[in-house]
């Protein structure tokens, strides 16, 4: 099994492929930190339906790492798909003590040529936060192609030669 362990201020945190079990709890993760980060969006799936996409196709289907605490808690998630960062959250209360930077450098170490994904316009933080760790926007949408008909923005990273 494949583990990264980093310090955060106490606690250690591994990042490790996710199995089975951690379906539920990186689902409340997302459900939480959803809510917290895009109160306004409209969400296309009830929470029940988001579990069940956790545990019936993130998990079995995708590359999915979680943030796990010591005490076995899941306090972030990381979705990979092909070249695609598809999911990145962290749980609310762990926000700001750089455990997502962590996300997001295992997620570049993992796609070496580059990655792209897509962030909704009004999630400032999100932009910001990608655009800090070398991400570009390269296209911006009405919204019209995603479930939650929400404008979203493109973006890239490639690594520096």
């Amino acid at each position: 099994m494949s583990t990264w362990r980093t310090r955060l201020h106490p606690e250690t945190t591994t990042l490790r492929r996710a199995e089975p079990a951690d379906a539920l709890p990186a689902a409340e993760v997302w459900l939480r930190s959803f809510a917290a980060a895009l109160p306004t969006v409209r969400r296309a799936h009830d929470d029940d339906g988001v579990r069940g996409w956790f545990t019936h196709v993130v998990v079995p289907h995708h590359e999915t790492w979680v943030a796990v605490e010591e005490d076995g808690a899941v306090t972030g998630l990381l979705v990979l798909d092909g070249g695609e960062l598809d999911q990145l959250y962290v749980d609310p209360d762990r926000q700001g003590r750089g455990l997502g930077g962590r996300l997001l450098a295992l997620a570049k170490e993992l796609r070496p040529d580059g990655l792209d994904l897509w962030t909704f316009q009004v999630n400032a933080r999100a932009r910001a936060f990608y655009e800090r760790h070398g991400f570009v926007a390269t296209e911006w949408t009405d919204g019209a192609r995603n479930e939650e008909r929400e404008p979203d923005v493109r973006y890239t990273w490639r690594p520096t030669v």
